[in-house]
Parts: structure tokens; C-alpha cells; sequence
């Protein structure tokens, strides 16, 4: 068994450990918009974020070919059929936790069913040219080389259209990052020690600053521009607590968007 496959095998039981895809086919149809359950919470973040995304670039438009990388069980997709879109699930992950095989009761529900590809972000399996706009879904810190995924996104969508991050952690600064990563090890070292060393054998980029986005987007002609999203009380107030704390500021998600040249 490969490294990558060692990783899929760990990450699978991990979030089925944490409970997703729990709730069933209930839960499935109700994303991103879960308001109960052991991750609602995380859901009411994700959901403003993809609430952002539908009105600064679905708004009044219809039939756009979508690209969806790190689709995961479909959610996105789903909505987007609900919105007049045709959107392709991208993911390595084949799982029926929260993977692609997840996915399947979407087919009972939407009169044509999204594709779903099992691919990675470096060698995606389309023509140049094929998309209306590319989005990374929480997905693109698990990039080993960000220039690589970034260009190979931008090579699949048509010129003048967008490559969206969305939900992925930014850090005002550097050092955060850094620390953050060391606390990671350590919680994940601490609670699943049994997985820890196939969850932590990928060299991801795991977080980005603006600069380091900007430095591997500027070589590809693009220019990401955050639109911050509005999210919950709660979330907001994490930076001013961490501060009284004396702890490391917290990651940011909103939402990043980039013309394609």
C-alpha cells in the first residue's frame, strides 16, 4: 500500500470517528445548511462561505460547467444542480463516509446526476478550456505543491473564468500558521495515535498567508482578491479572545476569487 493510499485509508476513519456522514441521507440533503448534530457548528461557517460564493459569482447566471475539487460527498454539486448549474466532483477519496461514494442518494434526487472523478489536483483528467469556473471546496491546503495545483486548476478553466477558494485557512501571519501545525501534530498524536503517523505523512501546505498565495498565483497571471464573508458571532470574536489569552490568532476562511487569463 502507497503513502497516499495509507493517508486515504487513516483520513476515512477519522471523519467517520468525528461523525460525518452520520446523520444520513437527511443529513446529506440538508448540507451545508446542518443546523443540529456534532458539526453544526462547523457547518454554520462553511455555510456562510458558500452563501458568499452564490452571490458574488452564481448570481443571476445559469448553466455554468463547474469544476468541484474536493467534493467529498457531493454537497456542493447537489446545490449547484438545485441552482441550474452542472457541476463535476473531484476527489481522491472514494469513501462512502464523506467520499465520493457518499454521494450515491444525490441519484435519487436530482434528475441528472453530477459525474464524480476519482483524480488528484496535479493531473486532473480534462481538456483545457472546459470550465466555466474551478473552486477549490476546503480542499486546497491539502495541495503538496500549491504553483502545481494552481496552474493545473487554471489550465482546466476557459479564459476569463474563476478560480475560487473557499473554506480553506488563511493566517495573517506566517508564524500562526507554524503554530498552529505543531499544534496539530500534537493533538493528533495525542487522540489518534493509532492513525497519526499515516495522517501526518503527506507534506501539505496546510494553511496559506496572502503573500504565499500571491506568490505562487502571480506567476500563472492570477490575482486572488479576498471577499470576506460574514460569519457567526461566535467565529468572530476568536480573534479578540485569542489575544486576551495570549494565544496564536486563529485562521480566517472567507472566500478568495481569481480571474483566469
Amino acid at each position: 500500500m502507497t503513502r497516499r493510499q495509507r493517508y486515504l485509508r487513516a483520513y476515512a476513519r477519522l471523519r467517520e470517528i468525528e461523525g460525518r456522514g452520520s446523520g444520513g441521507e437527511t443529513e446529506l440533503l440538508a448540507l451545508p445548511h446542518l443546523t443540529s448534530g456534532p458539526l453544526a457548528g462547523q457547518w454554520e461557517v462553511r455555510a456562510r462561505t458558500f452563501d458568499a460564493f452564490v452571490a458574488e459569482v452564481l448570481e443571476g447566471r445559469q448553466g455554468l460547467e463547474v469544476l468541484d475539487l474536493g467534493a467529498g460527498n457531493g454537497w456542493l454539486c447537489h446545490r449547484l444542480a438545485l441552482l441550474g448549474h452542472r457541476g463535476t466532483a473531484v476527489d481522491l477519496r472514494l469513501d462512502a463516509v464523506d467520499g465520493l461514494g457518499a454521494a450515491a442518494p444525490f441519484t435519487r434526487h436530482l434528475s441528472r446526476m453530477f459525474p464524480r472523478v476519482a483524480a488528484s489536483f496535479e493531473a486532473l483528467p480534462f481538456r483545457a478550456g472546459r470550465f466555466d469556473l474551478a473552486l477549490f471546496n476546503a480542499s486546497l491546503h491539502y495541495a503538496e505543491s500549491l504553483d502545481a495545483v494552481l496552474l493545473e486548476a487554471a489550465r482546466t478553466v476557459k479564459s476569463g473564468g474563476t478560480l475560487a477558494i473557499l473554506d480553506s485557512p488563511f493566517y495573517r501571519a506566517a508564524a500562526d500558521g507554524k503554530a498552529m501545525l505543531a499544534e496539530k501534530e500534537r493533538s493528533t498524536r495525542a487522540r489518534f495515535p493509532e492513525l497519526a503517523d499515516d495522517l501526518l505523512a503527506p507534506r501539505f501546505v496546510e494553511y496559506f498567508t496572502p503573500e504565499s498565495l500571491d506568490e505562487a498565483a502571480r506567476p500563472l497571471g492570477l490575482a486572488f482578491r479576498c471577499h470576506r464573508v460574514g460569519y457567526p458571532e461566535w467565529y468572530e470574536c476568536r480573534e479578540e479572545e485569542a489575544r486576551r489569552r495570549g494565544e496564536r490568532a486563529p485562521s480566517r476562511f472567507d472566500l478568495w476569487l481569481s480571474a483566469v487569463p
